[in-house]
């Protein structure tokens, strides 16, 4: 983790409301892991006080994609950056998902802009040593869903990486009208996978509650990218909490809480006390 001052070199609005920056930075391109995330200074002054959380969205050469949506002051800010300006960020921070070596198809579900981690997830996948001999017979099956079609994002760039893509929108203006679970759910029922298969999530908390329920069903192990309000990024200020199960070797029964933060942002599924 360091403190930078980085290069914008890309930062552009890619459906209404969400943009696509990105940074020069070697020491990022060369540390950061999929599901990490940075903490960016919207100005150059005093305010806004408190730094954004932006999920990695993709590892590039030379630096890194940050794929985010205007909520508030904050990201309205850093929408109006344009190339050139230097941001100040601090990072890579978080501990992101597991990729150990295993045989067996990958599930990538997103919900909404959840789905900025997994475009970096769905790179590391295909690409590392070991999977990429196996990818054609195993698969990776991407899940994304929204309120509308114009919200539905990323799905060309896992297309052009060779994944098999299913789409959901709330009010059917794109892909299945429903739920994304529903459609995880109905796909699951549908193929014969082996015990080895990974779920991997990133969206409202919500969805993910569902997605670990479904896995929990399936026997499958399940990996979570929870979405919190992260001021910090490293634990400090306790302001992410997450209530977690206590491990089985623990004195005391019950639960505890981690910080989303530093702990996560990536869990595993059945750890959550959802």
């Amino acid at each position: 983790m360091k403190q930078l001052m980085l290069e914008i070199t890309g930062n552009k609005e890619i459906s209404e409301g969400f943009y696509r920056m990105r940074l020069e930075s070697a020491y990022l391109a060369a540390n950061s892991k999929p599901g990490q995330f940075v903490e960016v200074k919207c100005s150059s002054g005093p305010d806004p006080l408190l730094r954004r959380p932006l999920g990695i969205h993709r590892v590039v050469k030379g630096g890194i994609e940050l794929l985010y949506k205007i909520i508030g002051r904050g990201t309205g800010l850093i929408a109006r950056m344009k190339p050139g300006d230097t941001l100040d960020v601090i990072g890579p921070l978080g501990n992101g998902f597991d990729l150990s070596p295993h045989r067996g198809a990958d599930i990538l579900v997103a919900g909404g802009h959840g789905v900025a981690p997994l475009v970096a997830l769905a790179d590391s996948l295909v690409n590392s040593v070991g999977r990429i001999v196996d990818r054609e017979k195993r698969g990776i099956h991407v899940f994304i869903g929204a309120k509308t079609a114009k919200h539905i994002l990323c799905a060309k760039d896992f297309g052009k990486l060779g994944c098999d893509v299913h789409v959901a929108t709330e009010d059917g203006s794109g892909g299945s009208k429903g739920l994304i679970t529903n459609s995880l759910a109905a796909f699951l029922n549908t193929i014969h996978y082996p015990l080895c298969t990974t779920i991997y999530a990133c969206g409202p908390t919500g969805m993910l509650k569902a997605v670990a329920g479904i896995a929990m069903e399936k026997h499958i192990p399940c990996q979570v990218s929870l979405e919190e309000r992260m001021a910090c990024g490293v634990g400090v200020c306790l302001g992410c909490p997450v209530k977690v199960t206590r491990s089985p070797g623990h004195q005391v029964t019950g639960f505890e809480y981690k910080m989303v933060c530093k702990d996560g942002p990536v869990f595993n599924a059945e750890d959550i006390a959802w």
